[in-house]
């Protein structure tokens, strides 16, 4: 397949690059992973996987650690034409653009079925093991189901797009217990409903439903009775994902409300600090991402990024750069030895770019890469586009270029807007009803 060729920076930028060490390789996925959060960062207390799980380990929204950052090896280094061996496609998966999880031996994920929202299991041949309902689905704008369901030794949780927080069973579907937090909580669902992945952190669920008798609130994960509930935070919902991080000895839930960046105590829901992000739309999306006690946030259609330093006390946070051009929207934002890797609005700052985290300079962006939805593994950004344009990236502080690309059946008109999982040697790929499982595994010689 010929190779698309994009321009590279400038000798003065190469120069600068060099600081960036990390190569193709499992050095550097291991020195990427180091430099992705602070020292007790990650997604909450996500299961270890079994000692033989072959299908792979990815719990939740961005895996176990909730950096985007898959430890998978082996992997094809190029596609063959057309795209790498499509290993099954699931074609009833409901209407939506939430991704999957995998864990167990087991795929799960969720999807509208007319008024009734559903999570979903699967098999690793792609077959239906169970499907139960979570409460009413989104009828509103851009209807389909939007969050991911979170795996934790062996019970999955769920939030649906009207607020219905939920646990299953992961082995049966049972439901073992819901909480309507629009009732409990006063959530308000925005423009485009709810659409946060939720967290478990060790005997805790954390979530941000933004309701006036709760804007982050925790819920005992076993009984789903409430443990805290913010009510001080004067901020609202937005459509983002929250990540817990330790800094100055403090454990704290940080997320993305309607027009702030906040952080809040995991053991007591108080508001540590908080920092503005607004925007034109309310449309905060994306994952904050937290490195050496600096926060990380993008919104799209030229809100901007900006990175906050919280204080060594965790009880404020200051402004450190803010760019307008890197307003990455709803594709994720990895950071990688030191750069930020996304994508600008489809608007304004159209393309893939490479941004210095400590200063917010932008190395490049290179157009022709479009908008993807991105994640990584073994050297390699995996992407697709809202077309359906799947590519295999070749990225680093020196430039970017597509190593491979394809494109998945389109079906209807929604777009493509799940990020996608590298797994257990598959791509898994969804668009609207269909959840496809590509097999990317490198073969032996």
């Amino acid at each position: 397949m010929r190779m698309p060729r994009y321009k590279r920076v400038s000798a003065a930028c190469l120069t600068m690059a060099l600081v960036f060490a990390a190569a193709v390789g499992l050095a550097a996925a291991a020195a990427a992973r180091a430099g992705a959060g602070d020292a007790g960062a990650g997604g909450g207390s996500a299961a270890a996987p079994p000692a033989e799980d072959k299908g792979g380990f990815w719990p939740q929204f961005h895996g176990p650690g909730r950096d985007n950052m898959s430890t998978e090896t082996g992997l094809l280094a190029q596609w063959p034409e057309g795209g790498p061996p499509l290993a099954w496609t699931f074609a009833d998966a409901g209407r939506g653009y939430a991704g999957v999880s995998v864990a167990g031996g087991r795929i799960y994920t969720s999807g509208d079925f007319g008024a009734d929202e559903y999570v979903i299991a699967l098999d690793l041949q792609g077959r239906l093991l169970w499907k139960t309902a979570n409460g009413p689905s989104w009828r509103g704008s851009t209807p389909g189901a939007r969050a991911t369901p979170t795996h934790v030794d062996g019970t999955l949780y769920h939030m649906g797009p009207m607020g219905r927080l939920a646990a299953f069973e992961a082995r049966t579907g049972k439901e073992l217990w819901a909480v309507d937090t629009a009732q409990v909580f006063g959530a308000r669902p925005g423009t485009w409903g709810l659409a946060e992945n939720v967290l478990v952190e060790d005997n805790l669920v954390l979530c941000a439903p933004g309701g006036d008798r709760g804007r982050i609130v925790a819920l005992d994960r076993a009984t789903g009775r409430t443990a805290w509930a913010n009510t001080t935070i004067p901020d609202g919902v937005a459509y983002g994902s929250p990540i817990v991080v330790t800094h100055g000895g403090v454990r704290q839930f940080i997320t993305l409300l309607r027009a702030t960046v906040v952080g809040v105590d995991v053991r007591t829901g108080r508001l540590l600090w908080s920092h503005p992000h607004p925007n034109r739309y309310n449309q905060n999306v994306d994952r904050p991402v937290v490195h050496a006690g600096r926060v990380f946030v993008a919104s799209g259609h030229k809100a901007g990024a900006r990175v906050i330093e919280i204080s060594p006390a965790s009880d404020a946070a200051r402004e450190v750069w803010f760019s307008e051009a890197f307003d990455n929207c709803h594709g994720g934002v990895l950071l990688l030895g030191g750069h930020l890797y996304g994508c600008g609005c489809r608007l304004y700052s159209k393309g893939l770019m490479c941004v210095e985290f400590a200063t917010g300079r932008t190395v490049y962006r290179v157009e022709g890469i479009g908008k993807p939805s991105l994640t990584w593994a073994e050297g390699r950004f995996y992407g697709i586009d809202q077309e359906g344009r799947a590519m295999l990236i070749r990225a680093d502080p020196n430039g970017a270029e597509v190593a491979s690309e394809f494109r998945i059946p389109m079906e209807g008109k929604d777009q493509s807007l799940a990020h996608p999982v590298v797994c257990g040697g598959r791509l898994y790929l969804r668009q609207d009803r269909n959840v496809f499982a590509y097999d990317i595994r490198a073969k032996a010689e």
